[in-house]
């Protein structure tokens, strides 16, 4: 390891434990809803920005692609977040009666809620959380502990079960980025329902994998340890970004504009609370960060596979589902937006572990997946 990497390294490490310090006084200090709330935002965080990298590289092997053979080893190093994510997901249980209404005793004498019941129960809750962190465990061995060995075993067939396994992944895909839309966003609102919930934090989670493999791939780049990887490579790249951030955008006002019609008292109160108490200035802020910048700084074909203009937009993006998140979990607390040391203190921890973690499994294995046999056409590809 050189001495810069090993300076960044401390660095992390220091920022991790100052972090740490920080979690445990907001744990003994802050009010129980604020300390969940923040644990709550970087597990569904963390975890689509995860579950994001392995639709990435689970929707190559389905498609067949043979343009993202070379950069593919990055989303699948980033997807290994999600073997840390999983204990933290499990923690976060311990938020549902603080800041899960359904899952109270109280919550029976509600018509609404009782109807739910069985649904929102804490078992039943637990459940489908425990199910939707061992089934994409279960995906990740199989793409990326697969892929893995096929640098060594050079063996052709891992292709064809990937191939075949790809299908039954995106229903899985569906199935848990689902169930986390329904259960640990909108079950912060029981009362409210919108069919679309489960598509908006999938565009989020694509955004949001495709941003950290974006600035993954071009710092690699810039290290010399991806040979081979041109401007073609990364046109496709900054054109995904382009294209979901359109998506993204046109599900969230679709999914807005749709209720603002409407005007139903049980589904205007989720916007409501996003549009008052100073929750309209982040509302617009997302708005701007989220889609207008993006969209203005991609819209060109050559700014697409600008390297350094791709940077920026990647940061941006991912800075950007930070505070989708954000806006999406912290409004059910009182008193308008919270950012003072708790959040910066949950910031420090999970974002300092988080690149640690993704800097050791940069060190380990081929940055190419070397056992790949279309690997050759793909850093031969051209638009």
């Amino acid at each position: 390891m050189s001495q810069q990497n090993r300076t960044t390294t401390n660095l992390l490490r220091g920022t991790l434990a100052l972090g740490l310090l920080g979690v445990i006084a907001a744990y003994l200090k802050a009010s129980p809803e604020r300390f969940w709330a923040n644990w709550i935002l970087w597990f569904v965080l963390l975890f689509t920005v995860a579950l994001g990298a392995l639709f990435i590289v689970a929707l190559e092997h389905l498609v067949n692609a043979k343009w993202s053979v070379p950069i593919r080893r990055i989303p699948e190093r980033i997807a290994t977040l999600l073997i840390p994510v999983a204990p933290i997901g499990l923690i976060a249980l311990g938020a549902l009666p603080v800041l899960y209404p359904g899952t109270r005793p109280e919550a029976l004498h509600n018509k609404i809620l009782a109807g739910k019941a069985f649904w929102l129960s804490s078992p039943f809750f637990s459940v489908r959380t425990v199910l939707s962190l061992v089934l994409v465990l279960v995906g990740l061995a199989v793409l990326v502990g697969g892929s893995l060995k096929q640098d060594t075993t050079k063996d052709p067939a891992f292709n064809f079960r990937a191939r075949k396994f790809a299908p039954a992944f995106m229903g899985i895909f569906a199935l848990v980025i689902t169930l986390v839309a329904f259960d640990w966003v909108s079950g912060l609102t029981p009362e409210w329902y919108s069919d679309v919930i489960g598509v908006y934090l999938f565009a989020g989670a694509f955004l949001g994998g495709l941003a950290a493999t974006s600035l993954a791939v071009l710092y690699l780049r810039d290290q010399n340890r991806l040979q081979g990887i041109r401007k073609d490579h990364l046109y496709n790249l900054g054109g995904f970004l382009f294209a979901f951030t359109v998506f993204w955008s046109y599900i969230g006002f679709a999914q807005y504009m749709l209720m603002w019609y409407a005007n139903l008292p049980d589904e205007v109160i989720y916007f409501q609370a996003r549009l008052t108490g100073g929750w309209h200035t982040v509302t617009f802020a997302l708005a701007f960060f989220h889609f207008v910048m993006p969209f203005f700084a991609l819209v060109t074909r050559d700014a697409k596979g600008d390297g350094s203009r791709l940077r920026r937009v990647a940061l941006l993006m991912l800075g950007a589902h930070i505070l989708d998140i954000y806006w999406l979990i912290f409004p059910v607390l009182p008193g308008g937006p919270h950012f003072s040391w708790p959040e910066l203190s949950f910031a420090l921890l999970f974002l300092s572990g988080a690149l640690l973690w993704i800097r050791g499994a940069m060190e380990k294995g081929e940055d190419l997946p070397i056992g790949d046999p279309f690997l050759k056409e793909g850093l031969e590809f051209r638009l």
